[in-house]
C-alpha cells in the first residue's frame, strides 16, 4: 500500500496522494480518487476541493522547519 502524501503547493492547494478517505462533518464519504487537490485559500466553489480560483489572489509558500 502506497504511503499517503500531502504536498503543499506554493500559492495553491494541498495535493493528497495515496490511500486515503475524505469524510465530511456528517460522516459522509466523498467519492475516492487516486489523488485530489484540497483548497487552502477559501476561494474555491467546490470546497473542500481546489478549483483554481486562487490564481492571482492567494500567496503562501510555507516550508517545514529545518533542524538546527
Amino acid at each position: 500500500m502506497e504511503k499517503t502524501k500531502l504536498v503543499i503547493r506554493d500559492n495553491g492547494s494541498i495535493l493528497v496522494k495515496g490511500d486515503f478517505e475524505i469524510i465530511d462533518a456528517d460522516g459522509n464519504v466523498y467519492p475516492s480518487k487516486p489523488q485530489v487537490s484540497i483548497c487552502r485559500c477559501g476561494y474555491s466553489q467546490k470546497k473542500p476541493f481546489c478549483d483554481g480560483a486562487h490564481k492571482g489572489k492567494f500567496e503562501d509558500a510555507c516550508r517545514a522547519p529545518q533542524p538546527e
